[in-house]
């Protein structure tokens, strides 16, 4: 459909290249520039995340601060959209990136503020290339979403098949945000592969704002749960991890994407609890990568800060500078920084990063069948690799009902 879609667009530019957007502005400076969007969360629940995925986009930023169509050179700008966590106020923090003239947009870090602001970014003909929004509504109906990630339900299938491998378990216990697309997208395709192995699976929800867990971990103990799956936000998983430790839990915790995060490893750090999650990245994957992004991290307080307060080195960030290159790839095929022009490249773009190859399927979905599955390490506070697993046949692209 996306390829469809650049064709239509090839007919559109070749008419008015001034009807379906500029190649660039200039600044005050006189200088050329093609602005590329941050659409990311800097507050609320998953601010942690968004701020180290930005960081990603930040450091490319910093190594290629240019690119050069047609033998014009132009000066990368990136113009931030804080979307805070929120399906609320992703449509408005959408809008201020159209508004700001934004050739291609990066983000956001959160599946559900992804789908709220994408019809913004449609409707505008302007491309966004998702980071690590991996559940499959974002590109679902949006021919101008991308994405560099993996889809809950590959991930999903990726945890299903480790408990049972791991853990031989048989029972699952899995705990999310009420009406969190994320969430429950999640722990919907779990259910279905866990189920479909003749597992069991006892789900709760809580409602937003929840700071007590005491109740649902119990719950988990009481029900014999051999592995507890919480797909949940950088917030909530803290909160779950501290309780969850004062309780004694014993299962073992399988956490998605969102918990490879350094403050979750300070919150289990000393405890006996046991935690594997599913990511785009391990330290060590990018040689360059890793000691280029330390320096980045350790050159000022407020990149730092951004990083928890440590150089512990998150998928998300390197997904972030992943996306960045993409964006770049997409404008060099195009010759352009049009958005249009952006727009029908992006699906024939193809790049190799921190994280592996890059492609798109028809959906505009990135080609990926590996994911890695990293334990934390409660002795020192670290990560690492648990194994390198692939999927299997079993999971759908709609959780079954």
């Amino acid at each position: 459909m996306k390829k469809i879609l650049a064709v239509l667009l090839t007919i559109c530019m070749l008419l008015s290249l001034t009807a379906c957007g500029g190649s660039g502005s200039g600044s005050a400076s006189g200088e050329k520039v093609i602005k590329i969007g941050v659409f990311e969360p800097s507050s609320g629940d998953s601010a942690s995340g968004g701020k180290k995925e930005i960081l990603g986009m930040q450091y490319a930023n910093s190594q290629t601060p240019e690119v050069t169509l047609g033998g014009e050179t132009y000066k990368i700008e990136l113009v931030y959209g804080d979307n805070g966590s929120s399906t609320d106020k992703a449509p408005s923090a959408a809008s201020s990136l159209v508004s700001a003239g934004v050739s291609v947009v990066l983000g956001s870090y959160g599946s559900g503020v992804s789908i709220a602001g994408g019809p913004k970014f449609q409707e505008a003909g302007i491309p966004a290339i998702g980071v690590t929004c991996t559940n499959p509504n974002v590109t679902a109906g949006n021919d101008y979403y991308f994405r560099i990630c993996f889809l809950d339900n590959f991930q999903a299938d990726v945890l299903a098949n480790f408990a049972m491998d791991k853990f031989s378990a048989k029972t699952a216990y899995c705990l999310g945000e009420t009406g969190n697309e994320y969430d429950q997208g999640l722990i919907a395709f779990f259910k279905q592969v866990f189920e479909a192995a003749g597992g069991k699976v006892i789900a709760d929800s809580f409602p937003t704002g929840n700071s007590d867990f005491g109740s649902y971990l119990n719950k988990a103990k009481s029900e014999g749960a051999d592995v507890i799956f919480t797909p949940v936000s950088i917030a909530y998983a803290v909160q779950i991890i501290k309780q969850a430790a004062s309780l004694g839990i014993t299962a073992p915790f399988l956490g998605s994407d969102t918990l490879d995060d350094n403050m979750v490893l300070e919150a289990i750090k000393g405890t006996d609890l046991k935690l594997y999650v599913s990511t785009f990245y391990q330290e060590g994957g990018s040689p360059e990568f890793d000691e280029g992004i330390k320096k980045f991290i350790n050159s000022s307080s407020e990149n730092l800060a951004a990083n928890g307060g440590n150089d512990t080195i998150s998928a998300v960030t390197a997904m972030g500078y992943d996306a960045y290159y993409v964006a770049l790839e997409a404008m060099k095929k195009a010759g352009s920084g049009d958005k249009a022009a952006i727009m029908k490249a992006l699906p024939d773009v193809t790049y190799t990063g921190a994280c592996g190859s890059i492609a798109f399927d028809s959906e505009g979905d990135a080609i990926r069948d590996t994911a890695y599955i990293k334990t934390a390490n409660t002795a020192d506070g670290t990560w690492a690799l648990e194994t390198v697993q692939k999927g299997s046949s079993t999971a759908e692209t709609e959780p079954s009902t």
